[in-house]
C-alpha cells in the first residue's frame, strides 16, 4: 500500500472560513467591484485573446504595466500566479534541503506550510506584544544560520507596520535572502519597492488582490534587482500566469487614476471600522484592543477571541480568528455597522 511521505502526512491545507450568505469580513479583500472602464477593457481584450495559443510566459506588457503604475523599472518585475505561487517559488529555489528559514511570528501561515514543502528547518522569532525588533531578527539570523527571512509588512495579521529604517536595518544585518511581502503595502507609506534593486538580498511581494480588487485573477508581483528577478523567472513555471488573468490585470493597471480613487474609498472604510470598534472598546474599557492599523483589516486583543469569532458567524458576520488575533475586514459601509451592531451584541454570550 503507498503511504504519505512525512512532510505530506502532517500537512493541513488552507481552511478559509465558511461563509456561504454571511456578510464577508474575513479574507482581507476589496469589498468593490471592478470599475466599470475596467471591466469594459477587459472585455473587448477578451475577444482579440488567442485560446488555443499558450500565453506570453514572461507578462511583458503585464509588468510593464505593474513597473510604470509604482515607477519602478519593469526588468525588476516578475509575475506570478498570485503571490502564493511566488512563495512556493522562492522556497524551491533559493532554499535547498536542511538549511534554515525564519518567520517572524505570528504572520502569515502559508510561509511555514511552504517552509515544509522545500524540506527546510523553520527559526520563529516571535514578537513582543506583537512588535518586531529589528536587533533580535538580526540576532536571531546570525545565531541559526538562517538562510531566508520572510515577513509581512504591513503584518498579517496584526496590520503593523515597520517603518522603512527598521526594515533596512534588517536588510544590512542579515546575511539571508529578505523576502518581503508587502501585500497590504497600497494601505500605508513604508513601502521599499523603489528601492529593491538597490539590495543584492532582497525579493519585495506584492498583490493584485487586496488594495487593486482582483482576488479572483490570482495576480502577484515580485520586486527584485536583475540577477534575484531573473532567477526567479528561470524558477517559476513557464506559463505560469493565464492569458485572461494577464488581460485583466493591464486593463486595471492602466487605469491607475481608478485604483486610486478604489484605495481611497477603502481607507474611508476602514477608519469608519477603526472608529466603531474604538468607540465599543472605551465602553468597555479591558475587554478588547485594538491594534494601530496599516492595513484594510482590523486586528483585536482579546481573551476571547475565538469565541467571538464563533459567535459572531452563527448570527451571519464572518470574521478571522488568525495569530491569536480577531481578524476583522473593513467592508461596505452597512456592512461595518453590522458587524459592529452584532459585535457589541455577543458581549452578552462571553464569558
Amino acid at each position: 500500500m503507498f503511504e504519505l511521505n512525512e512532510k505530506l502526512r502532517g500537512l493541513a491545507a488552507y481552511q478559509p472560513v465558511e461563509a456561504r450568505g454571511c456578510v464577508r469580513l474575513d479574507a482581507n479583500e476589496s469589498f468593490l467591484p471592478l470599475p466599470q472602464a475596467v471591466w469594459e477593457a477587459f472585455c473587448q481584450a477578451l475577444s482579440g485573446l488567442e485560446y488555443n495559443r499558450y500565453p506570453d510566459p514572461a507578462a511583458k506588457e503585464l509588468c510593464g504595466a505593474f513597473a510604470q503604475y509604482y515607477g519602478i523599472d519593469p526588468q525588476t518585475v516578475v509575475a506570478g500566479n498570485g503571490s502564493d505561487e511566488l512563495i512556493s517559488v522562492i522556497f524551491q529555489g533559493f532554499l535547498m534541503k536542511g538549511q534554515a528559514f525564519a518567520t517572524l511570528d505570528p504572520d502569515f501561515s502559508m510561509y511555514a506550510q511552504a517552509g515544509a514543502l522545500a524540506e527546510a528547518r523553520h527559526v520563529s522569532i516571535g514578537k513582543r506584544d506583537f512588535q518586531i525588533s529589528p536587533e533580535e531578527v538580526v540576532e536571531a539570523c546570525r545565531r541559526e544560520k538562517v538562510r531566508l527571512l520572510i515577513f509581512s509588512n504591513p503584518c498579517n495579521p496584526t496590520s503593523l507596520a515597520l517603518d522603512r529604517e527598521a526594515v533596512r536595518h534588517i536588510l544590512k544585518g542579515v546575511e539571508a535572502l529578505v523576502v518581503l511581502d508587502e501585500a497590504y503595502m497600497d494601505f500605508s507609506d513604508q513601502s521599499l519597492l523603489e528601492e529593491a534593486s538597490q539590495y543584492s538580498n532582497l525579493i519585495i511581494l506584492r498583490t493584485c488582490s487586496k488594495a487593486l480588487g482582483m482576488a479572483a485573477a490570482r495576480l502577484g508581483f515580485a520586486v527584485a534587482n536583475p540577477k534575484l528577478a531573473g532567477a526567479l523567472r528561470a524558477a517559476k513555471a513557464p506559463y505560469n500566469v493565464n492569458a485572461m488573468s494577464q488581460a485583466l490585470g493591464l486593463a486595471a493597471l492602466r487605469r491607475g487614476d481608478l485604483l486610486d480613487q478604489a484605495r481611497a474609498q477603502v481607507l474611508a472604510s476602514r477608519d469608519q471600522l477603526l472608529a466603531g470598534l474604538r468607540a465599543l472598546a472605551q465602553a468597555r474599557p479591558g475587554r478588547f484592543r485594538v491594534l494601530p492599523c496599516a492595513a484594510n483589516f482590523a486586528a483585536l486583543v482579546m481573551p476571547q477571541a475565538q469565541r467571538a469569532q464563533e459567535l459572531l458567524l452563527s448570527r451571519g458576520v464572518a470574521v478571522r480568528f488568525t495569530g491569536g488575533l480577531l481578524r476583522v475586514t473593513c467592508g461596505q459601509p452597512e456592512e461595518n455597522r453590522r458587524f459592529l451592531q452584532e459585535f457589541e451584541k455577543i458581549w452578552e454570550e462571553l464569558p
